[in-house]
Formats: C-alpha cells, sequence, structure tokens
C-alpha cells in the first residue's frame, strides 16, 4: 500500500492520443464547456466580495470545434486544470445529438427550468481528472492510479498533510506489518545479516535502500537490530530512502535521525547527483532521492569501490500502475442488412468491381480497461426526507464512485505491446480473460536485478557446469520483496482502494484513498532474470512461513520474557497489557487464514547467482558463513 518512492514519468502527465481507440473522428455538434468563462467569472466575483477563489458551475456555450482543436494533443496537471485559464482549444467538450428542440419544448423549458443539482465530486482531484478526460477521452488505469496517488496538487503520497496526519498506523487509513509488530523489521535486519553472512562479509560498502519507507518505522527497526551487530553495523557505508513525497521525507528523517537533525542538499563528486542527507542514530548517513534512477551509480560508491546494495521493497509495488486488457472475440464480416457482404467501390484495370478486403481478425484480440467518469445521478434524498436525522444518513453514506472501468473500442498502443509476452499468450485465446500488467513493476525489479548481478555482460550457458558464476566477483547485495498477491497465477480484477480502514471504491475519493493492486511476483521473476544474468530468484513464499523460518515465535517469547525481566511496567496490568500487544501482534503477521496477512502476503527475494549451491533462509536454505 505504501508509495511514494517513485514520481511516475512526469508529474505533469500528457494525456493524448496514445491512450484514445483508433476511431475516426465524429461531425456531430459540439456541447462545449468554456473553462475560461469559468475562470473569468471566479475573478469577477472574487472582485465584488474579496472573498477567496472558489469553484463555479460551468458556463456552457455552444459552438462547433474548429479540427485542429479536435487533433490538438493536451497536457493536463490538476494545477492547470485548477489555476490556469485555458485557451480555446483547450475547451472541454462533450457530443450532443444534432437535432434542434421545437418551438413548443423551448417555451415549456422556459416556464419550468429544470431543477436538477449541480454534479458534486468526491474530492478537488476528481473533478481535476474529469476535466481532464473530457478534453483526452478515456485513459488508462495506470494513468488514474499516477494521479491519484503522485499528482502534485492532491495527490495521496505527495500531498503534505496538516499536523501530524499521514497515511500509516491507526489514526491514518491502513497499518502494516512493521506498525504492528517491532519483530517484523527485527527479522528483516536479521535476514540480510545472513545474507551479508553468506556472501563473505563483507567489511565495507554496504548500502541498505528501501523503496517507499512510508514512516520509516521498518528502516528504524532494521537499523536497532543491525546496531546489535558490531562488524556488520561497520560495515554499511549509507542508508538510501527513495521517496517522492516531501512530507514523508521530513517524517522520516524525524524518526530515523531526531527532530533536531539536519537536513541538507548535497552533491557528489561529479556535481551531477544531487540527494538529501541527514545522519542517523547510529551514526550511518541517510540520503533521500525521489526515484530509483536518480541513485548514483554504483549506489552511491565512490570510483573503483564495489557497494553491496540491500534492497528492501516492502508494500511498494503494490502501488505502481497497472494496465488492464479484456480478451474479445474476433470480429464479424461487415455486412448489409439482406446479410450481403459489402461490396467495395474500387474497380479493377478492366472495370469490374473488386471485392473489398476482409478486415475482420481472425483471433482474440486484448481491448484495454480505460477510466471515465459516471454519468451524474439524481439525488432525490434532500426531497424525501427532512430533519438531523436525514442529513447524518447523507454524511455517512459513501458517494457514488466519480469514475468507471470502460472497454476500449479498438485496438490501443498499449493493448498492442504490453500483453503480447508468452505469460499471457493462453490467456488471450479465452475470450472474456482479462489480465492486470505492470510494466512499472517490470522496470524497477530490472533495476534492482542490475545493481545486484550487474547487467548482461556474458552468456549465462557459458559457464554452466563450471562453478562459477557468470558475472562472478562483480556481484553483490540483496533484494527481499514482501507485498500481496498471488502466488503464481496472473492478477485479475484486483484494483482497490483504502480509506480509514474500510475498503472503498478506487473510483471514489481520488487523493485521499490508498489506491492500489495485486501484484503478479511471477511477472517481476522473469523480469529480474531478464534484466541480468548475474541473479537468482527465490520464491514467493507466504509471509506466515517465511517469517516462522526466521523464528518469529521465539523472538516474541523472548521479548515477552525481557519485559518481565526488566520490570519498567509501573504495574501488573500495565505489564500484561504489554504482553498482550506482543503476541498478538507476531500471530497476525502469521495469520494463514483466507484473509489472514501470513497468507495474502508474500516473499520474494534477489540474490547473487551462486550455481544452486545455496538457498536463502526464509525459503527453503539455512545460514552459512
Amino acid at each position: 500500500m505504501r508509495y511514494g518512492a517513485p514520481r511516475l514519468l512526469q508529474r505533469v502527465l500528457r494525456l493524448n492520443d496514445h491512450n484514445k481507440p483508433f476511431a475516426a473522428a465524429t461531425t456531430t455538434t459540439t456541447l462545449t464547456t468554456t473553462c475560461r468563462s469559468i475562470v473569468q467569472c471566479d475573478n469577477n466575483n472574487n472582485k465584488n466580495n474579496g472573498s477567496p477563489l472558489r469553484h463555479h458551475d460551468h458556463v456552457v456555450v455552444a459552438r462547433r470545434p474548429y479540427p485542429a482543436q479536435q487533433q490538438q494533443q493536451q497536457r493536463w496537471s490538476s494545477s492547470a486544470a485548477s489555476k490556469s485559464k485555458p485557451a480555446v482549444d483547450e475547451e472541454l467538450s462533450l457530443q450532443v445529438p444534432t437535432s434542434q428542440p421545437s418551438e413548443s419544448s423551448t417555451t415549456l423549458a422556459a416556464n419550468h427550468p429544470p431543477t436538477l443539482p449541480v454534479r458534486q465530486w468526491s474530492t478537488p482531484l476528481a473533478k481535476t481528472i474529469a476535466q481532464a478526460i473530457e478534453v483526452t477521452g478515456p485513459v488508462s488505469i495506470a494513468s488514474y492510479m499516477r494521479q491519484c496517488l503522485t499528482n502534485p496538487d492532491g495527490g495521496y503520497y505527495t500531498t503534505t498533510r496538516k499536523d501530524d496526519a499521514d497515511q500509516f498506523g491507526t489514526k491514518g487509513d491502513f497499518i502494516t506489518s512493521p506498525e504492528i509488530s517491532q519483530i517484523f523489521g527485527e527479522l528483516v535486519g536479521i535476514w540480510f545479516m545472513t545474507e551479508w553472512m553468506a556472501q563473505g562479509r563483507p567489511s565495507q560498502g554496504v548500502q541498505f535502500i528501501e523503496m517507499g519507507p512510508g514512516r520509516g518505522t521498518l528502516m528504524s527497526d532494521v537499523l536497532r537490530t543491525i546496531g546489535q551487530f558490531g562488524t556488520f553495523a561497520k560495515s554499511i557505508s549509507a542508508v538510501w530512502l527513495v521517496e517522492a513525497g516531501e512530507g514523508l521525507r521530513a517524517k522520516q528523517k524525524d524518526v530515523l535521525c531526531g527532530e533536531d537533525a539536519e537536513m541538507k542538499e548535497v552533491k557528489d563528486h561529479t556535481g551531477k547527483n544531487v540527494w538529501w542527507e541527514a545522519t542517523s542514530k547510529q551514526g550511518i548517513p541517510v540520503r533521500w532521492v525521489e526515484d530509483v534512477v536518480l541513485l548514483p551509480d554504483g549506489t552511491g560508491g565512490s570510483g573503483d569501490q564495489k557497494t553491496v546494495p540491500f534492497i528492501i521493497a516492502h508494500e511498494f509495488f503494490d502501488a505502481l500502475p497497472i494496465h488492464a486488457f479484456e480478451s474479445v472475440a474476433p470480429k464479424p464480416e461487415e455486412v448489409q442488412e439482406e446479410g450481403q457482404e459489402v461490396q467495395s467501390k474500387l474497380l479493377g484495370e478492366m472495370g469490374q468491381p473488386v471485392p473489398k478486403p476482409s478486415t475482420a481478425s481472425k483471433l482474440p484480440q486484448w481491448r484495454e480497461l480505460l477510466v471515465a467518469p459516471t454519468k451524474p445521478k439524481l439525488d432525490l434524498s434532500s426531497q424525501l426526507g427532512n430533519g438531523a436525522g436525514a442529513a447524518a444518513a447523507a454524511a455517512h453514506k459513501q458517494p457514488e464512485p466519480d469514475f468507471q472501468l470502460t472497454l476500449a473500442k479498438a485496438s490501443t498502443p498499449s493493448s498492442l505491446v504490453i500483453p503480447e509476452r508468452p505469460r499471457y499468450r493462453h490467456l488471450k485465446n479465452q475470450v472474456s480473460s482479462r489480465v492486470e500488467v505492470s510494466p512499472e513493476s517490470s522496470r524497477y525489479i530490472q533495476e534492482f536485478a542490475r545493481r545486484i548481478g550487474g547487467g548482461v555482460a556474458s552468456n549465462r550457458s557459458s559457464k554452466e557446469g563450471t562453478g562459477q558464476s557468470p558475472l562472478d566477483g562483480n556481484n553483490g547485495g540483496a533484494a527481499l520483496i514482501i507485498d500481496y498477491g498471488p502466488l503464481e497465477t496472473v492478477p485479475v480484477d484486483s484494483l482497490r482502494a483504502i480509506r480509514r480502514h474500510k475498503i472503498v471504491s478506487p473510483f471514489v475519493y481520488a487523493g485521499e484513498a490508498d489506491v492500489s493492486a495485486d501484484v503478479d511476483f511471477v511477472a517481476l521473476a522473469h523480469a529480474a532474470l531478464e534484466a541480468s544474468p548475474g541473479i537468482e530468484v527465490h520464491g514467493p513464499v507466504e509471509q506466515g512461513f517465511w517469517l516462522g523460518q526466521l523464528g518469529i515465535k521465539q523472538r516474541a517469547e523472548r521479548l515477552v520474557a525481557e519485559l518481565t525481566k526488566r520490570g519498567q511496567f509501573g504495574s501488573t496490568e500495565e505489564l500484561e497489557r504489554k504482553k498482550v500487544e506482543v503476541e498478538t501482534g507476531w500471530k497476525r503477521l502469521v495469520e494463514a487464514g483466507p484473509k489472514g496477512m501470513g497468507k495474502a502476503y508474500k516473499v520474494m527475494t534477489i540474490v547473487p547467482e551462486n550455481g544452486g549451491r545455496r538457498r536463502p533462509v526464509g525459503f527453503g536454505g539455512s545460514v552459512v558463513g
């Protein structure tokens, strides 16, 4: 659920014909909503009463757009939609029938004007997205997720919240494993120590990299645990946090470095790489960048010094944008009403009619699922009930979704490329099958693989049977991915949102709810192996199994014994409450029920290729080194 790491693509997103089906332009009359008139109206009202600028109803002007306006590509962002005065060619348009009302109907409308309510959006960002879709047409789920999560003006993870409010914990929208029990972060730290031991106990160059660190709780527990092992702790040269949200960076600094610690901007010796830096409570440099691609080469190593990247991606991939596709049946031959084939108007050399070539596909095709605004519904609640009871019921009622999914009528560029991989080929031939694919996830996992195993530098088969890694001497480190999703199958219909610890529609509360989707672990493994011949992928395994292999039960029992021995609690009741908290916390992490965290969450790792001589701890292996 946590996001915040990538500033995915651009904060100002270009949505144009790339997300539109290939279809001919229509010639119907359009009803154009002029944004310029809205802004002018707002400015006039502001001058008259001195009140702040606010949203007004759309001013509707009937006109026919110029062809150039229909074809022009549009740029959009929340700031552009809500603050700037659009040019004439950026007006929002809706198609309407060309029939004209009769004189009697016009007179009737004048005497009885409609009383339809003004369209209410669940959030300001929802209105911004809807206005953009009116310009560009329906957009991909990936584009919608980007705006909900990382829009600079209202995005879920990039908007600074008031006071101490944030998305995490009992007072936020959801709670994560590190917030449930400190034992989770402790065992993550222990796991990386076992990898450090198995890889020869390097004395320097170890660098932790966490993607989307949330509050910083997980990294805080990891560093606290590692601090108890002096040799391992001394080998750590830096901690890198990949975080796009300015407010979250400040919270992470407070947790890891202290509220009084200074965060300053730093450049490397080349002057090209810039990051924010502070010093942790353990004396380790902590550095922030907004995207993994902004990490210096070698994860910050200086020159020829070898670095050992230990990468943590806990609830990171579930927040990366997805595309969704559905397999549709082949189109039938075009026929006339009489059932006869449509004849082409083309003539051959001798003047005979040439049969029109068939444009029908012989095989099922992928069509992309796109996001479009819903049609507003008439709300009669104000007329059906009065008083405080009706008002309270309306306040607690979840608003109708602002958006809905619609199937593209023709191929989009994404549907022609993204799902055409062997993993989805058999599903394409099954009409009505759906798949969810995340190209962004593949990009990040491939970056992990290259940092651990190097790029494609040699043929893996050239050294098979020699006991030597293809990139022996040039690779090291490990990546630990913990998230929710199926073990083997392709995710489908998994888009969801959570707000105030309740599941809600992903198409309501844009920017105020955490939007996520299941992770395709098999696709991640394939992408990692394609990126580097110097790595191995183990898992996924269920979180409950992984934590059990690392001794979570034994650690909980020891923690309870330590609490009793310290005698730091003022009363027996307080001690018992703490014991219950420890007990319920670790059991919740390993719960194996249908919706239990121990079963829903999976763990996967990327480690250097070693010819199958060793399996990591938690994946069937034991501690070595």
